[in-house]
């Protein structure tokens, strides 16, 4: 995830006895364990350096042992940030199947054409084509890949070679993996995707300090 709620509200009351190190350590290891969605490592040391504090190693201990649960084997947890990550897999998800539904819909309803005109079998033999030479790139996963086909037909913009090339390269430019860049594409109702439309919802966030929405701590 990319993006999460977050009540300022709920946050200083929760928060005001933190010390400004603390404080920070804080609202950084909720940056991380939102972007990779998995518990943190049991190796403090560890998580304080994936977060640029490997000299407040102290500080990091203090708010993993407040605000987090260690699970041996697994990590330190925050159910709060599972809610949060579950609501928008299940997001995902439902957007998927919405895909998967209107595609039905249109299919059945075209399978009532008995004769297509020529320049709707020459659409359908370019789309034949485009689907049997574009292949999924490795870093996509077969459900996202599919689920991100079905998502352009719909909007009726059918992805060709040269569409993807302009996805991959926009989405290296945002720092966001090509599966992330899909799967936003699907969330959000997006055509495509543009890394300007990224940065300028970071900067959106970043210019509130704290950011603004729901989230209880």
């Amino acid at each position: 995830m990319h993006f999460y709620s977050f009540n300022i509200g709920d946050y200083i009351s929760h928060t005001k006895h933190l010390s400004d190190m603390e404080d920070l350590a804080y609202r950084r290891l909720l940056d991380l364990y939102y972007l990779h969605e998995r518990p943190l490592s049991e190796d403090v040391t560890l998580v304080a350096r994936k977060i640029n504090l490997r000299d407040n190693v102290p500080e990091v201990q203090v708010i993993l042992e407040e605000f987090f649960t260690l699970e041996v084997g697994k990590g330190w947890t925050s159910p709060r940030a599972d809610e949060e990550i579950g609501k928008y897999r299940s997001k995902v998800l439902a957007a998927s199947r919405a895909g998967r539904a209107s595609a039905l819909a249109r299919a059945n309803a075209s399978s009532t054409v008995v004769q297509p005109n020529n320049k709707q079998e020459t659409l359908n033999k370019k789309q034949e084509t485009n689907k049997k030479t574009l292949k999924r790139p490795r870093t996509v996963t077969k459900k996202t890949w599919d689920d991100f086909l079905k998502h352009r037909r719909n909007v009726k913009a059918p992805l060709t070679e040269t569409a993807l090339k302009g996805i991959t390269n926009e989405a290296k430019k945002a720092s966001v993996s090509l599966e992330e860049a899909l799967t936003m594409c699907q969330v959000r109702g997006w055509r495509s995707f543009k890394s300007d439309w990224v940065t300028k919802e970071k900067k959106s966030f970043a210019s509130t300090s704290y950011g603004e929405g729901v989230q209880e701590i």
